[in-house]
């Protein structure tokens, strides 16, 4: 899987100038009151306001930021979140990365590659719960060429379980060079996933001493690469621990605005994951830079600020209690139900194969749903954008305007009726069918009104996968 072609090199990253702007003076009441309104306009912000946002320390200043990011994510996102299940189908690696369990040198761990049959075991198990989104992961090692790769998504894509079926796939796999990326996006994939972990390069070298992943600008350029073979959509991510958090933001914004000058389009996504304990993982008992969860908190929140119209993706890494809290402040993406070792869906695998890391939030699909609807929220399995090519560029050009709520309410609420129709528990489809009633009603634009409620009517009747 891990071709290199070509060696696209971009380091963007000036290290010495974001440690710097990392520690810059804590601002006054005006200056965070001005960084604020002009975040509400929701046009981003730039490197110094988002240093500034970073020393933030006062609980009255703090609680403003918070509001901020929730009148932020509201504006864009609404109430919905949008829910998928990781699938990994291997944990066999060449890396050694310090904090991962899946690292060469860890041999308290069982190590598996799954086999295409038992790859649509695992997702048969996850259609049986409801999931409709997958993140399709592994090590990262030659014994899995890309062709395999491919061949595990078309063998997702081609699962039926009761008429449901895989209705994205979004990859997270070793950087490729532009051609792979190129074959890769002819498969139909949604994002293209991968984390830098930190973009520290001195760190980075300290934390992953072998492995084909030890290439810091190999790995940096991994976006160009993608977008440059065609990927429309792209997501980024740090691993918050390795290096101290004010830098990493400050790198994803870096990262961010590289993509947005350079294609037009800035990451779909972000993903903001804490180191978490892993079995034969020494070091991720002993974090170099741990982050608390009020920093965590800040993190969350300034990027939705900074980064208006992006996903932010929080795991299962996290307990129930700080996931919760996060989606007030900007998280518009959760996996549930998770697992981190392959084969753990079906057991088919062998349910003692290694996992990646500890879970923090244990509870099923449906728990995770219904505690969802208990707070409001909207839970979401769509795909329309992706298989409308709402996608990139497209995208963005609805988001900004803020057109695209008007097809992703609608469509979330589809999924979310599907879902209740299909596998809730009785006590989770009877509020969960409340709250959908609730919504219709309180709808003001009386076309869309309609148009919801006849596709409603049609998925009462036994209809699928309908969405505008």
């Amino acid at each position: 899987m891990i071709k290199r072609l070509t060696r696209t090199r971009k380091n963007f990253i000036d290290r010495d100038y974001l440690y710097e702007l990392s520690l810059s003076h804590e601002p006054d009441r005006a200056e965070i009151d001005g960084i604020l309104n002009r975040a509400l306009k929701l046009k981003g912000l730039g490197l110094k306001d988002v240093s500034a946002l970073l020393q933030i320390k006062g609980k009255e200043d703090m609680q403003k930021l918070f509001r901020t990011a929730n009148m932020i994510k509201q504006e864009i996102y609404g109430n919905r979140l949008v829910l998928f299940a990781p699938l990994y189908i291997g944990n066999v690696c060449s890396n050694n990365c310090l904090y991962c369990a899946f690292r060469k040198d860890n041999k308290t761990i069982k190590r598996i590659n799954l086999s295409l049959p038992q790859i649509g075991e695992e997702v048969r198990s996850l259609l049986r719960q409801g999931h409709k989104r997958i993140l399709m992961l592994c090590g990262e090692t030659d014994e899995l060429p890309l062709d395999y790769f491919i061949s595990s998504i078309r063998t997702a894509y081609a699962v039926r379980e009761n008429e449901a079926y895989v209705r994205r796939i979004n990859i997270e796999i070793a950087p490729q060079d532009t051609e792979s990326f190129a074959k890769l996006r002819r498969e139909k994939i949604g994002t293209y996933v991968c984390f830098q972990e930190t973009y520290d390069d001195v760190l980075y070298k300290k934390y992953h001493p072998s492995g084909i992943k030890a290439d810091y600008e190999w790995r940096l350029s991994v976006m160009d690469r993608a977008m440059e073979g065609g990927i429309d959509d792209v997501g980024i991510g740090a691993l918050f621990g390795l290096a101290d958090y004010r830098f990493e933001v400050l790198s994803l914004m870096e990262h961010a605005a590289h993509l947005e000058k350079n294609f037009g389009c800035g990451p779909h996504t972000v993903s903001v994951p804490r180191i978490e304990p892993a079995e034969g993982v020494p070091f991720s008992r002993h974090i170099p830079h741990p982050v608390s969860d009020d920093d965590f908190k800040k993190i969350v929140a300034i990027i939705r600020i900074a980064l208006p119209y992006t996903g932010i993706i929080l795991s299962t890494r996290e307990n129930e209690k700080v996931r919760t809290e996060l989606f007030h402040y900007g998280i518009s993406q959760i996996s549930a139900g998770s697992r981190t070792n392959p084969g753990a869906y079906s057991a088919k695998g062998g349910s003692d194969t290694g996992s990646q890391f500890s879970l923090g939030d244990h509870r099923s699909l449906d728990e995770v749903i219904s505690s969802l609807i208990d707070d409001g929220y909207i839970p979401s399995f769509c795909t329309g954008c992706y298989r409308k090519g709402r996608v990139g560029h497209d995208f963005m050009d609805l988001a900004k305007p803020g057109l695209i709520k008007e097809f992703c309410f609608p469509n979330a609420v589809f999924t979310f009726k599907e879902y209740l129709s299909d596998y809730a528990s009785p006590s989770t489809r009877e509020k969960g069918l409340r709250l959908i009633d609730k919504l219709t009603l309180g709808i003001e634009k009386h076309s869309i009104k309609q148009k919801m409620t006849e596709v409603l009517e049609k998925i009462e009747m036994g209809e699928r996968d309908l969405y505008f």
